[in-house]
């Protein structure tokens, strides 16, 4: 048995380094603060919050055998897959526009995207199904409701920080430019949806059950 405050830190940075993992939060968060700044780019993150938490509850509920279920991690991974390549769409197009007036991220918008990306990322079952082990690297064995408690306030409050953390770094870096470097990002983001989509199609693809 670890003491609560040192379960919560290690909660907190396992929450943080997961993030921090690039990815397709990070590539919308980008996207975003393109036209609508900080606001756009924190609303995105807040919007992650969501589906982070819907998985982490699902995790710590005790159902880790449950998101392990191929029947879960399949139609998770084709509306994860169909989502991203709409977003590679969608960035390749803004790219084309940039040239005539561009349209300020809302904030309703940017927040929606996020909880549909945080909720359809299979990486997120991944995660939460491998939970029952990560307690073991940590010394628990025998996890109880409190530990399960203290983990998931350490991880959303990591999360809730690097809300902030995340949108005041993209938005400092990205927000507001103008011309040939905003076209050019909306390519790259373009492409790094794309990548992602295409990745976690092959991943659903593998989980099909083979036909004799």
């Amino acid at each position: 048995m670890i003491p609560a405050f040192e379960l919560l830190g290690m909660a907190f940075l396992l929450g943080f380094i997961f993030n921090a993992t690039p990815g397709a939060i990070f590539a919308e968060t980008i996207r975003h603060s393109l036209s609508g700044g900080y606001r756009a780019a924190l609303s995105v993150q807040f919007g992650s919050l969501v589906g982070d938490a819907a998985w982490a509850a699902l995790g710590l509920a005790g159902i880790g055998l449950l998101l392990q279920a191929d029947a879960l991690k399949i139609p998770v991974g084709i509306a994860g897959a169909g989502y991203l390549g709409w977003l590679a769409w969608d960035s390749w197009q803004a790219s084309r526009r940039e040239a005539e007036v561009t349209v300020p991220s809302q904030g309703a918008s940017a927040m929606r995207s996020g909880v549909v990306l945080s909720l359809s990322n299979p990486q997120n079952v991944a995660y939460w199904a491998a939970l029952g082990s990560a307690f073991g690297a940590l010394g628990i064995s025998n996890p109880d409701r409190i530990d399960y408690t203290i983990f998931f306030f350490g991880f959303m409050a990591s999360s809730l920080v690097w809300c902030f953390v995340c949108a005041g770094l993209i938005s400092r870096l990205f927000g507001g430019r103008g011309g040939l470097w905003r076209v050019w990002t909306y390519r790259v983001c373009a492409f790094a949806f794309a990548y992602l989509a295409f990745g976690t199609a092959r991943e659903v693809i593998s989980l099909l059950p083979v036909a004799n």
